[in-house]
């Protein structure tokens, strides 16, 4: 079977790093907020190119400290894609707040900046005052931001960047962490980026709003420990962690390169079979997934199941939209429905994609996709 997401591979190049760093952390015994947090949030601010980059525990948490920090209140609305995980949502109703749920392009798989108007529009007609728009990088290519915050300045909307699959990756030449007013990031294992467990961070401009996520992240710490002076959480990055994602930033940009190159090779092998992903113009993927549409009307699991026995593993990110999972129903979707999302949670399916997947793996991968599609009666 062919790895999915082949971990140990990358383990190998930078295990005499991780264990020193681990060993470093044991040895000085700061386990919670050591010196190695703070130089990471320096090294990943300085990526980024930005002032601030708060690390926490997940990136579930990055985007709840980033809301408190835009002052959400509940009753507010915060548009969001329907085509996405469910942290990209959950997080409003979270603190009270209201998601509505917008359309998204069919090419990219992110937010589509023509549909904003009819999600504004549906917000409004349920009586929410909407407040901002959280884009999402899915898959690992930046959404349209230009066009997001075009749309956004006129209608006084704040502008968020969910970058849990897109860290690393760049719009026009601006890296992901600059394209929003604040962006959020997720470290768990699968991701680009991920470290040996929960992990995630928020990077932003504003020192008020960086002072309030530290704050937070903290049970509303003031200048001392016992000291509150906002309602927190508990929302720390782990130090052996720090450590981890510390080591494996000595090889994220080749490792971007890396997968950059399997995507290229993914796209000659599958192009006549499925509709592989493409990048707008001047955008740049981390490749968190490599998702390809099948043909209309495919059987998208006896494929699947045709491809497991082949040793060809796969995954459907996502198959059920969010406005349609039982918690959300009851909040507002983008007038005019979503039939974009509907075709994508009903046709998508993830391929294995990781820097050091080898040639004939994905030679492999595109006949048992081939043979798939053939004996499903799906072929294009």
């Amino acid at each position: 079977m062919i790895p999915f997401i082949d971990l140990g591979a990358q383990q190998a190049r930078i295990r005499d790093k991780v264990d020193a760093g681990i060993a470093a952390v044991l040895g000085h015994g700061a386990y919670i907020m050591g010196p190695e947090v703070g130089a990471l949030e320096e090294r990943l601010a300085a990526y980024a190119g930005v002032r601030h980059c708060i690390s926490c525990s997940s990136g579930t948490d990055a985007l709840i400290l980033a809301l408190l920090a835009q002052g959400l209140r509940p009753g507010q609305g915060v548009i969001v894609p329907s085509f996405t995980f469910a942290a990209s949502a959950e997080v409003m109703p979270v603190l009270g707040a209201v998601p509505v749920f917008a359309e998204v392009d069919g090419e990219t798989f992110n937010l589509d900046p023509a549909g904003l108007p009819a999600a504004l529009e549906a917000g409004r007609a349920a009586g929410i005052e909407v407040v901002g728009v959280i884009g999402v990088g899915l898959f690992g290519q930046p959404a349209d931001y230009a066009a997001i915050r075009a749309f956004a300045d006129a209608e006084g909307l704040w502008v968020m960047d969910d970058a849990a699959q897109s860290f690393g990756a760049s719009l026009n030449n601006v890296r992901v962490g600059q394209l929003a007013d604040i962006t959020c990031t997720s470290f768990f294992p699968a991701k680009p980026l991920g470290c040996y467990g929960d992990g995630g961070a928020v990077f932003v401009d504003d020192d008020e709003k960086a002072e309030i996520m530290r704050s937070c992240r903290v049970h509303g710490m003031g200048a001392t420990r016992y000291e509150n002076i906002r309602i927190g959480m508990t929302a720390r990055l782990d130090t052996i962690q720090a450590a981890i994602l510390d080591a494996k930033m000595d090889i994220f940009d080749d490792e971007l390169d890396q997968r950059q190159q399997v995507a290229d090779r993914y796209a000659d092998y599958l192009g006549d079979l499925v509709e592989t992903p493409g990048l707008a113009a001047g955008a740049t993927s981390s490749w968190a997934q490599y998702t390809v549409k099948l043909p209309a009307g495919s059987n998208r699991d006896a494929v699947m199941a045709h491809l497991k026995d082949q040793g060809v593993p796969s995954a459907i990110y996502y198959p059920v939209p969010m406005h349609q999972q039982p918690p959300y129903q009851r909040f507002p979707a983008s007038n005019g429905g979503l039939s974009v999302t509907a075709d994508l949670c009903a046709r998508v399916m993830a391929l294995p994609m990781h820097p050091y997947l080898e040639e004939a793996q994905q030679q492999q991968v595109a006949t048992a996709l081939a043979s798939a599609l053939a004996t499903t009666g799906a072929a294009a």
